[in-house]
């Protein structure tokens, strides 16, 4: 079993340029899908463009996965990702969207998006 990383958020903010490259890759990736998807007429799971890129947009998911990071948007439209952190002594998820700018926001693990909580400020080596 993989051990987990925990990030700062100061560690999560770093890997922000390589993430969004990432993301790029797997949006783009998920609308050629949604597209080609869209296009063809029979057994979309039989089409060896779409198997193609769900096997390119799973490469995708490993890197992140190698970072550290969980990717959440599985519609592949709004890249949304999770990094594992600790925050008040219990394991948490620093929540980042590819529409913002920082990563601000945190949410308990069994919570989800919805849970989200401003990043109290004494995480931040550094205010942002």
């Amino acid at each position: 079993m993989k051990k987990v990383k925990y990030f700062t958020p100061e560690e999560a903010r770093k890997t922000l340029p390589l993430v969004k490259r990432i993301l790029r890759d797997i949006i783009s990736a998920g609308e050629t899908m949604r597209r080609r998807a869209a296009s063809i007429e029979g057994n979309v799971i039989e089409d060896t463009e779409i198997q193609n890129i769900a096997t390119a947009i799973n490469d995708y998911l490993n890197e992140l996965e190698e970072i550290g990071c969980y990717y959440k948007d599985w519609n592949f439209t709004v890249g949304l990702v999770d990094f594992p952190s600790i925050i008040h002594g219990k394991e948490v998820m620093l929540c980042w969207r590819s529409d913002e700018e920082e990563i601000r926001y945190y949410h308990e693990a069994d919570a989800g998006y919805s849970g989200r909580k401003l990043i109290p400020e004494e995480y931040f080596l550094h205010n942002i």
